[in-house]
């Protein structure tokens, strides 16, 4: 790496030693005073070209002396050309404006599509040499979409997991979360989940987002741990005037009839003398809601204590049953909020400055109430307490009964309710130079997530008594034999706890490129691009857990405590669940566990200790890539990364005695380093200025969870199981082909189709397996290989060419399919399974939507659907875990009041889509979590003077 920066060094010393020729930049915006990416500069005379960044910025160097037209193009707008005169050793500056006048569409167009959405993304993809999807704000705008993961998921190829009825985690082309990367402004976002690199999508809002940019194949110059994608966040930069912005709006839940608070502003302006640029952001959410969810686990397997001899069980064949049954209610307070500032200063026209920041911060109030059931051991169980049907169906057995509230302690920001307190924050201070002939920018950057919990308590009372079993594998359901048996007030005290969590994620980032002209073909355009990056992180988890005895018996019986009924006859997962009466929330905040003459308590180290770890993961990076462009309609960029990650992780060991007691812990400490050499290849046709062809080879990689890289230990000699981490464990690669073909209108939009192909190596899962003395032993392990192959098309466009009103139509569709094997892993008897899907593949997913746009107002229709996968290997296919299929259905729309001033209305899940999970096979429910519609509505204002 020393050696890389030393040629680094000299070959920028080269380019700016010699320059006899001279540079044109400028940026681009429209009438507005915002930036416009994608649109492609150039003096046609000498084939020399580029496109503007996501700034609006555009550089032209090594142009020789002379006077030349300067030429932008920009799908949906006719050609700008103006006069420049090159003077050699320096940068001249030309700044463009496109207005509304310039374009060849009808004056509908404008007012409807506009030049700030669609036209924006098209363009700046159309113009990419990878194979890239963008989405520009103002297109997520068109959405009701409240947070980033929603907005993502209309996207080709893309399929979101939910929590509490909200896009959390990304699947990009199905492979998994912590296979993909997501970057803001090209930094790496940490990730503030404790056990995976998952990076929560849910915490940022749309609004504080100006373009979303997804990477399907990426180039050298990007972080290669992006296995399935990269997905890129770039916030909002100043504008070339002043811009207020503010929205202000409410709604409701339906499934509490409780409010929803939002509310943005958004302030910008530029100094007179177009040196120094500013913008300040702010947006706040608050959403109170909750979500109905029933949770059951299935075994087929029977046992009971025929004699009274506990070591001699008999098995009774029977068909699968829950011996697992939940029913929950969730009550949920969100507040999302986020901050942003950003600045830029231009020193000369050679060199600019930037600041950019975002603080995110999320507050997660929850009280959760589970009626849970368990069947009894099998050496608990004799002949007379179950019962089994004529199809071997078991009917009736018993089971212990625990009725547990999760809470808070009272007063401040708790209320009573578990805080999950989630921020994530990044800060980045980048320059972009003009040497010579030489491009050279560079970024610091620090990021940190971090998930703190604390006073996170439970007060848990549980009994013992028969249940009936109604054998609806779709539906389960327990009920009492008997009512009186089941009565909430008998239910005896079982636990009372109070557990505290913190995780944290730091990132330090640095890196630096340059750009120069190169070209192996006379009289084509081409350029080198090099340069290097350093990424410092540290992880570490902090848990611990308190366990208290009631010391004066007043907690003994349920029936002794303040308790509150939160059974729903509109329970949306079924009217039959209802589930009870629990200690209340004020109740459990205002317990004084400090109180020794009232409560003992008792730290248990089992609960935590293995969770917990702190891992220093290091990577170093450098690449070099050329970009030739062989005709006026063919180039080829080509390069290499090269990547070093080092390790060093700490983790504990955890022995548990023959009684089940804690027989000590230990630190374990490891370290471990790879290096990836990572050669890439991107082709581009143009076949028509508005059809391409693009074809990529590349490779990229996936670093394992922290979870599984720490070498923790936990063994029971009372179960009789180890469970273990692995230090070891290599990244998982993949070799990666993808072809795609567009066609972007003139009326911008686009009709694409493509084939992608991934064959993956060493893929990480839970191995389960037996040691020589009869010891469960559960590890994460490297697979052999697997392989994705998929296809994708996409349409979108406004049906301008149908008459009258009809034309301001709009029709936004893509459909993705896929299909995987994955070898090398083995079920519990160490016999390899042939039987599956790399977990996580979505097979089809499909996103539509039917828009209509007039002067005044506009309309959208918005489904988006993703078929049932695999999202959990078992020992066996019994107990496989699936994340069934989902179907979204959201209408927003929007009215002009004046030139300013719009009304928004949107309606989400219409289709009350549950969270669902099913074991083994689809009729075999595992959890169906509702979440009901949620209806939001507001102002939005928008005043901007170039």
């Amino acid at each position: 790496m020393k050696h890389y920066f030393t040629l680094l060094l000299i070959t920028i010393l080269a380019y700016t030693g010699y320059a006899q020729t001279g540079n044109i930049q400028g940026t681009i915006s429209d009438e507005n005073g915002l930036t416009i990416p994608g649109s492609t500069v150039a003096i046609l005379s000498l084939k020399k070209g580029t496109t503007t960044d996501f700034n609006g910025k555009y550089t032209l160097v090594n142009i020789p002396e002379g006077t030349y037209t300067l030429t932008v193009e920009y799908l949906g707008y006719a050609d700008i050309n103006k006069e420049v005169t090159v003077v050699a050793d320096e940068t001249v500056t030309l700044n463009f404006t496109l207005n509304s006048e310039d374009t060849a569409l009808e004056e509908v167009m404008i007012s409807g599509y506009g030049l700030s959405g669609q036209a924006r993304a098209l363009n700046t993809q159309k113009n990419k040499q990878n194979i890239t999807n963008v989405v520009s704000t103002d297109q997520i705008g068109k959405f009701p979409d409240a947070n980033i993961g929603d907005a993502v998921k209309r996207i080709p190829g893309i399929t979101m997991q939910v929590d509490q009825g909200e896009a959390r985690n990304i699947i990009v082309r199905g492979l998994a979360p912590q296979l993909n990367s997501v970057t803001l402004n090209g930094s790496r976002i940490p990730s503030a989940e404790g056990d995976n690199r998952n990076v929560q999508m849910d915490l940022i809002p749309s609004d504080m987002i100006q373009t979303i940019e997804v990477n399907k194949a990426v180039t050298p110059d990007m972080d290669a741990d992006a296995l399935g994608g990269s997905v890129n966040l770039i916030t909002r930069t100043s504008p070339q005037g002043f811009r207020l912005s503010a929205t202000a709006g409410s709604g409701l839940n339906f499934i509490t009839d409780k409010r929803i608070l939002n509310g943005s502003f958004l302030v910008g302006d530029r100094s007179k003398n177009d040196k120094f640029g500013w913008m300040v952001s702010a947006s706040i959410n608050d959403n109170d809601f909750g979500s109905d969810n029933v949770e059951a686990e299935w075994t087929d397997e029977f046992e009971f204590n025929e004699f009274g001899d506990e070591d001699n069980l008999t098995e009774v064949d029977v068909n699968p049953y829950a011996n697992v049954f939940e029913i929950r209610e969730y009550l949920v307070q969100r507040v999302r909020r986020s901050f942003s500032a950003n600045f830029d200063y231009k020193l000369n026209d050679n060199n600019n400055i930037y600041f950019k920041s975002i603080y995110n911060w999320r507050d997660d109030r929850e009280n959760r109430f589970r009626l849970e059931h368990e069947i009894l051991d099998g050496e608990d169980i004799g002949l007379g307490d179950f019962s089994v049907d004529g199809n071997g169906n078991l009917t009736m057995f018993p089971a212990e009964v625990k009725r547990q509230s999760k809470g808070g302690i009272s007063g401040g920001r708790t209320k009573n309710a578990r805080l999950e307190d989630q921020r994530m924050q990044n800060y980045s201070l980048g320059g972009e130079h003009l040497l010579g002939n030489l491009q050279l920018d560079w970024m610091a950057s620090f990021s940190k997530a971090s998930e703190e919990r604390l006073n996170e308590r439970y007060l848990e009372y549980e009994s013992e008594y028969a249940i009936n079993f109604n054998n609806n594998q779709d539906k389960p359901y327990f009920s009492p034999v008997s009512a009186i048996d089941s009565s909430f007030e008998d239910f005896e005290l079982s636990e009372i706890s109070e557990e505290n969590q913190y995780t944290e994620e730091k990132d330090f980032n640095f890196f630096v490129n340059a750009q120069a002209p190169l070209s192996i073909i006379d009289g084509e355009d081409g350029f080198l691009k090099f340069g290097a990056k350093a990424r410092l992180k540290n992880k570490n988890r902090d848990n611990d857990f308190t366990e208290y005895s009631d010391e004066t018996g007043a907690l003994e019986f349920l029936g002794m405590v303040p308790t509150r009924d939160y059974s729903d006859s509109d329970y949306l997962a079924g009217s039959q669940y209802q589930v009870g009466s629990f200690a209340s929330p004020e109740f459990i905040g205002s317990l004084n566990l400090n109180n020794t003459d009232l409560f003992e308590g008792e730290d248990l180290p089992e609960e935590y200790a293995t969770a917990n770890f702190d891992v220093d993961e290091n990577v170093y990076a450098g690449y070099a890539m050329l970009n030739q462009n062989i005709t006026d309609k063919f180039s080829v960029l080509a390069g290499v990364r090269l990547e070093h990650t080092s390790i060093e992780s700490t983790g504990n060991e955890l022995v548990f005695n023959e009684d089940g007691d804690v027989e000590g812990i230990a630190d374990v400490n490891d370290k471990n380093s790879y290096t990836n050499i990572l050669p890439g290849v991107h082709l581009k046709y143009n076949v028509t200025d508005n059809t391409i062809l693009r074809f990529a080879w590349t490779n990229t990689l996936a670093r394992p969870n922290y979870v599984d890289l720490v070498p923790y230990r936990e063994i029971s000699n009372e179960d009789r199981e180890i469970f273990l981490g692995n230090s070891e464990l290599d990244p998982t690669t993949s070799m990666n082909f993808d072809f795609m073909a567009e066609h972007y209108f003139k009326s911008v939009g686009i009709v694409s189709g493509g084939l992608f192909y991934k064959s993956i190596s060493d893929f990480t899962y839970i191995f389960q397996s037996e040691d020589e003395e009869g010891y469960q032993v559960y590890q994460p392990l490297n697979g052999d290989d697997a392989s994705v192959f998929g296809a994708e098309v996409s349409f979108q466009r406004r049906l301008d060419f149908l008459p009258g009103f009809a034309k301001n139509f709009s029709i936004y569709l893509n459909y993705t399919y896929l299909t995987s094997s994955a070898d090398g892993i083995r079920n519990e008897d160490g016999e390899e399974r042939t039987d599956l899907d790399l977990p996580q593949t979505s097979p089809n997913m499909f996103n539509g939507s039917l828009g209509y746009a007039g002067k005044k107002f506009s309309l959208r229709l918005s489904a988006n659907f993703s078929d049932a996968y695999i999202d959990e290997i078992g020992g066996n296919a019994f107990d496989d875990r699936y994340y069934d299929e989902q179907f979204f259905l959201d209408f927003n729309a929007n009215v002009a009041l004046n030139k300013n001033l719009s009304l928004y209305v949107n309606l989400n899940n219409i289709t009350n889509q549950p969270l669902r999970y099913y074991q083994g096979v689809s009729s075999r429910t595992m959890q169906m979590e509702y979440y009901d519609m949620r209806l939001t509505f507001g102002l939005k204002y928008d005043l901007f003077k170039k």
